[in-house]
């Protein structure tokens, strides 16, 4: 784990202070396609409570964002059904970079381009802590879901299914 230096100051940590989040900072080796596997590991913590950002469209082409536990899947048949849309899919990471100003790999919630409708997953609500990126590969920050819950204002959804 990479614990030396600053961590950096990107749209998320910004959004973060202007909003008074408490927030820790993680930053790790960032592995090509490790995803969630990788950064639980290098912190040391579960994949459970590691929580995925990934920007999906619907059948519109409109743009969100799914809030998911690092050893989840999305079902996006089920979250097509809860949110009322025809069909949930991923957008290409070209999509997802300009909606969001974030790179594939390094996507949070916080501090997006535009802003955008945001979905999470409803357990994660139970865990005291979770780590989510913080707008760079290979950094993460600790935040209380709650503080997610008032900052965002996401839509409680129940779509997770086992990886």
């Amino acid at each position: 784990m990479k614990t030396e230096g600053q961590p950096p100051e990107t749209p998320a940590t910004k959004f973060l202070h202007k909003h008074r989040i408490a927030h820790s900072n993680h930053l790790y080796e960032y592995e090509e396609h490790g995803g969630t596997k990788v950064s639980s590991r290098e912190l040391n913590v579960a994949e459970h409570a590691v929580v995925k950002t990934l920007v999906m469209e619907d059948d519109e082409k409109k743009p969100l964002i799914v809030l998911m536990h690092g050893d989840r899947k999305v079902s996006t048949k089920e979250l097509a059904r809860q949110i009322g849309a025809k069909k949930i899919g991923p957008c290409t990471p070209d999509d997802a970079h300009r909606h969001t100003g974030y790179m594939v790999g390094g996507c949070s919630p916080f501090g997006t381009k535009k802003p955008l409708p945001v979905f999470m997953e409803k357990s994660i609500l139970d865990l005291p802590l979770v780590y989510i990126n913080g707008g760079r590969r290979g950094y993460l920050v600790g935040v209380h879901p709650h503080d997610i819950l008032r900052v965002l204002a996401p839509k409680i959804v129940e779509v997770g299914k086992a990886d």
